[in-house]
């Protein structure tokens, strides 16, 4: 039940800690967490930008609603999308598939020009829209992750994308920003962390068949 657990302790934290840093070995595991994350097709159309320069973390406060955690976090991690998913992007892909599997490319062919006309027939905006859900699989994930480690987090959908792109080159990069988690350590006078969590019982949010 340790899951049960921190799932039980993990809440959106309202005031980091700015003195407490998280660990290089935790930050890791987070980073790791993300690149493991499912995936459609396993296609990954997400990258995570991770921010830790104070300074840059001060100016981002800004285009966040205001919002003090992107300051006072350890880290702040920003989901982004590509976008650029074309054919290119899905053939380098199946050359992965056929250097870590071994798997004969004549046996990955049709399933790679599937998706090859799949996304060639969907519109930019098709194709962002399915890559934010991506990154929404990966925040999931993320965060329950970092409860398992004890590490504080709040998820955020409240900020400026364009200004966080335009900051950290993000279309240079052929990427947008759609999600924000700091994470670090609660402060101690957090009140929010004291709070019990408000859930509907488990019978009104559950179907079982």
């Amino acid at each position: 039940m340790k899951i049960i657990d921190q799932l039980e302790w993990r809440y959106a934290t309202k005031a980091f800690d700015p003195e407490k840093l998280l660990p290089k070995e935790k930050v890791a595991t987070v980073l790791q967490a993300f690149n493991l994350t499912a995936t459609s097709y396993g296609l990954q159309p997400i990258k995570l930008v991770v921010v830790s320069d104070k300074a840059l973390q001060a100016t981002l406060v800004d285009y966040s609603m205001n919002q003090k955690q992107i300051a006072q976090a350890s880290h702040v991690l920003v989901f982004c999308i590509e976008t650029n998913v074309d054919k290119a992007f899905v053939a380098e892909y199946f050359e992965r598939v056929h250097k870590i599997r071994h798997t004969d490319k004549q046996i990955l062919k049709p399933f790679k020009d599937f998706l090859v006309d799949d996304f060639e027939n969907k519109t930019q905006q098709a194709i962002e829209a399915w890559a934010t859900n991506q990154a929404y699989l990966a925040l999931g994930n993320i965060m329950t992750v970092c409860a398992l480690e004890a590490i504080d987090a709040c998820p955020m959908e409240g900020f400026e994308p364009e200004q966080y792109d335009q900051l950290l080159n993000l279309k240079e990069k052929g990427l947008k920003s759609v999600l924000l988690l700091p994470i670090g350590y609660r402060a101690a006078n957090d009140m929010f962390s004291n709070f019990k969590k408000v859930r509907r019982p488990l019978t009104d949010s559950v179907i079982i068949y």
